[in-house]
């Protein structure tokens, strides 16, 4: 199998995982998340990371932000740009998913733990 079609299963596979432990979708998990690992990082690179159009995340954020469960701030700056950030409700939400992954991964060997830590540089240094 060549690079394309073995990222392409990657991907099919992480997202079918990710789905069967979603009941609020994968989208808002996904931004919840870089909103948990980007703190500094502005809405637009994060649009970027995420792949999405602008016009899907501002809905996304909009709803999420009305529900407590992110803060949209203008940066100090430049008041144009802004980033965004979890609330405590956020945090809790993003926090019960991910153990509800890492249950279903279960123990994971020290060799996996690096190869996913070597595939997110790599992919962090292309996008």
């Amino acid at each position: 199998m060549d690079n394309v079609g073995k990222i392409l299963e990657l991907e099919a596979l992480s997202e079918n995982l990710l789905k069967s432990k979603s009941t609020s979708g994968l989208l808002r998990l996904k931004v919840l998340y870089f909103a948990e690992i980007y703190k500094n990082l502005s809405v637009s690179m994060i649009i970027e990371k995420l792949g999405i159009k602008k016009s899907n995340f501002a809905l996304m954020t909009t709803e999420l932000a009305k529900e407590g469960v992110i803060e949209i701030k203008s940066t100090e700056i430049d008041r144009r740009c802004r980033t965004i950030c979890l609330t405590q409700k956020g945090k809790e939400e993003l926090g019960a998913y991910k153990k509800q992954i890492e249950d279903k991964l279960g123990a994971t060997s020290l060799e996996v733990e690096r190869s996913l830590k070597v595939l997110t540089d790599y992919f962090n240094k292309i996008v």
